[in-house]
């Protein structure tokens, strides 16, 4: 894809953007530089001193929101890995279910065999010898005696190795039995301290005065703009290239087409994304699978050097790795960016950059 058509089509993205926040009584003015903003009017200018005081206030949601980042990657973390856990206990407890169904067989044939032994034995020798017609056929029932208890014993070394195996299954699903309840209050845990950082940045915007909102929101915006402008002095742009892969087009078209959409925490689609289910999301519409939060797509995917990011490759930030976005040209991203905002464009580098990684190599 050329960077013509990259720039159409996140022209026409931004154009809907627009059209979005337009029905629902936003400034299309604010589209490109923050389009999750909520000011109707022009913000006042800040004094000095309220600048300062303003200025923590955006550090600190911005820390808060950073927190409920990474603890919604743990809570992702821990959904996932109950899965699986519940998906191998439940595998065990078929296991279990069929390991004692072949145990109880064999003690089965294994009395079959006993008592038929026994009752062959039960006979003294000269009698045996008797009921046979022939020296010959007498010999043949020895052997076939012989044979019994082969049988018998092959029976109950099998039947010590079934036990052994059901002994082995059952601590096995006593264990992940153990480990699933530590993985369930591990994401309550995480649930409970992403809820915490989001009513404490909700709070914290609440109790600012209606002009204090829209002095915050000139500051937020400042400081994207500035981050971008710093990234984009750079030069960077100048040595990505402009391959694009079959996948990464799949991926990007899914990506653009959820705009608009609420960030919602812990979501992966239809209806909202958190910042990793978007992208993931994305990636499983072109029939990649990657990992499930942004912390595991940057420990488990490949990683490439910004200089050579191409659309549809996934930047992570923060040192943490707490957020993911999807590259899609030209400087700019899509992605959720948190709670209380819609799935959106912005600069790739109006945030704190970790590293990029390439789904799918």
């Amino acid at each position: 894809m050329c960077r013509l058509v990259k720039r159409a089509i996140i022209a026409a993205a931004t154009a809907l953007i627009c059209a979005f926040m337009t029905v629902g009584g936003l400034s299309p003015g604010l589209a490109h530089g923050d389009p999750n903003s909520e000011s109707v009017q022009s913000p006042p200018s800040v004094e000095v001193g309220e600048k300062g005081r303003l200025e923590e206030v955006r550090r600190t949601l911005d820390d808060l929101y950073r927190q409920a980042a990474a603890a919604t990657d743990a809570y992702n973390l821990a959904e996932s890995k109950s899965e699986k856990q519940a998906q191998r206990i439940q595998k065990l407890s078929k296991e279990i279910e069929a390991t004692r169904d072949n145990l109880a067989r064999i003690k089965l044939l294994a009395g079959v065999h006993a008592r038929a032994q026994y009752r062959a034995a039960a006979l003294p020798f000269q009698i045996q010898l008797v009921l046979e017609e022939s020296p010959a056929g007498f010999l043949e029932g020895l052997g076939r005696g012989k044979e019994a208890s082969h049988a018998i014993s092959t029976l109950l070394d099998e039947m010590t190795r079934a036990r052994a195996s059901l002994l082995s299954q059952t601590k096995e699903s006593s264990t992940r039995y153990k480990l699933l309840n530590r993985i369930r209050d591990e994401r309550a845990a995480a649930r409970s301290k992403v809820r915490k950082r989001i009513v404490d940045a909700e709070a914290l915007e609440a109790s600012l005065e209606q002009t204090e909102k829209l002095q915050l929101q000139r500051l937020q915006q400042e400081n994207l703009d500035k981050a971008q402008a710093a990234w984009l002095s750079s030069d960077i742009l100048s040595r990505a290239g402009d391959f694009v892969s079959d996948k990464a087009k799949q991926a990007l078209t899914y990506a653009m087409a959820q705009i608009g959409k609420p960030y919602g925490w812990g979501e992966e689609g239809p209806d909202s994304y958190d910042c990793s289910g978007l992208t993931s999301e994305a990636w499983k519409s072109a029939g990649i699978v990657v990992p499930r939060t942004s912390q595991e797509q940057w420990a488990q995917l490949k990683h490439v050097e910004i200089s050579e990011m191409r659309t549809g490759d996934l930047i992570i930030y923060n040192q943490d790795a707490s957020h993911v976005a999807m590259y899609i040209g030209d400087g700019s991203i899509v992605h959720a960016p948190r709670p209380g905002r819609h799935i959106t464009i912005a600069g790739a580098g109006s945030m704190k950059i970790l590293g990029i990684v390439r789904p799918g190599e």
